[in-house]
């Protein structure tokens, strides 16, 4: 499956310390045998050397999405809410049968993007926007619709995009470490 790398790194609290690549391409990380490899220098995202403990890698490769701007509304869906389930390509290098996340969207400095629940950016949706309030709804196993609400004077102003493709993600763990 060809897409993007989106690599964390959490404590063992299970709490994200560290993106440490967001939507990377493979040429991004060294390709062994039958491994990919980076590496992670200790710190957190405000660059602050982590404590020595245990951690634990994990990411999500990411097809391809289709981004479609389906234009302003007045209005949000009666079920629109602020998360929804997936249902991921199944890892061949694991036992696990196909897997199912809960994914929300986040914005940043860097734009709108899907992420995991614990804030783990997975693929860009839209470059930078001003964004106050967000909420989806699945249409479909493969189709998820956006509504991105930038507030101006108090009265909504709501962008409506529907995001396709999201069937193709697939979840990997590069398991447990010690940071000493």
């Amino acid at each position: 499956m060809d897409g993007t790398i989106s690599l964390g790194i959490w404590d063992s609290n299970d709490k994200l310390v560290r993106v440490l690549h967001r939507e990377a391409k493979i040429d991004s990380f060294t390709i062994d045998e039958n491994s990919l490899k980076t590496t992670w220098d200790g710190k957190n995202d405000s660059g602050e050397d982590l404590p020595a403990g245990k951690y634990r890698a994990r990411g999500y490769l990411v097809a391809k999405l289709k981004v479609e701007d389906l234009g302003k509304v007045d209005s949000l869906p009666a079920d629109a809410t602020d998360h929804i389930s997936v249902k991921l390509v199944t890892n061949p290098l694991s036992n696990d049968t196909r897997a199912v996340m809960e994914i929300t969207v986040g914005f940043d400095d860097t734009g709108t993007s899907l992420e995991t629940m614990d804030h783990l950016p997975l693929a860009t949706v839209r470059p930078f926007y001003n964004v106050s309030r967000i909420k989806m709804v699945k249409t479909s196993e493969k189709a998820v619709d956006i509504w991105l609400d930038e507030e101006q004077n108090e009265a909504p102003n709501l962008e409506h995009l529907r995001v396709s493709g999201i069937d193709k993600m697939m979840a990997f763990d590069c398991g447990f470490f010690e940071l000493k």
